[in-house]
């Protein structure tokens, strides 16, 4: 069964890019928000020691974070108010992950609404730490890949403007506002 969630809006996009910060101010705004299920799990194999982080078994921390972020969508069924996400099941894909069936079947039963937000890279707020080893290139290729996927799966990315997070809320709110119309 497809389960459509309009109400439900996805901050995706490359590592680094701004996602959480944007996330943490729509919340300080008072809108409820869902926490990034990618790194969270990074940090509980690391403090673990357990081998589910993508440059160690990049399977299994793709079905982990996978279910995760079903398991996620599936809690929140019920929910009527909107939602932002700091990412979604669909950002699960990548490389060394090969999708199992339920995955693919998920992608597309778990809808969001079909205006994904993407802080597109920039070089100038970008930064490594302990759950983000990627390069910045590593971001800009990532970024195009997350484009790829979502065209792919239907949903319409709206690149969000290089500038500080709260022209970014603001800009995001007015733009869920302006298509909830």
């Amino acid at each position: 069964m497809i389960v459509s969630k309009p109400n439900f809006f996805l901050l995706t996009g490359g590592p680094g890019v701004g996602k959480t910060t944007l996330i943490e101010q729509l919340r300080a705004r008072g809108e409820r928000c869902v926490e990034e299920t990618h790194r969270r799990v990074i940090r509980d194999e690391v403090q673990s020691g357990g081998s589910a982080v993508p440059w160690i078994d990049s399977q299994a921390y793709g079905e982990r974070t996978a279910r995760e972020d079903i398991a996620i969508f599936n809690s929140m069924i019920d929910v009527e108010e909107r939602v932002f996400f700091d990412r979604g099941v669909p950002d699960t894909g990548g490389a060394g992950f090969t999708p199992p069936p339920w995955f693919a079947e998920a992608l597309h039963t778990r809808r969001y609404n079909a205006h994904v937000f993407v802080p597109p890279p920039w070089r100038e707020i970008y930064a490594q730490d302990a759950e983000r080893k990627q390069t910045f290139e590593d971001c800009l290729a990532t970024h195009e890949v997350v484009l790829k996927a979502y065209r792919a799966l239907g949903y319409q990315p709206v690149l969000l403007p290089l500038t500080d997070v709260e022209t970014r809320a603001e800009f995001v709110l007015a733009y869920v506002e302006g298509t909830s119309a």
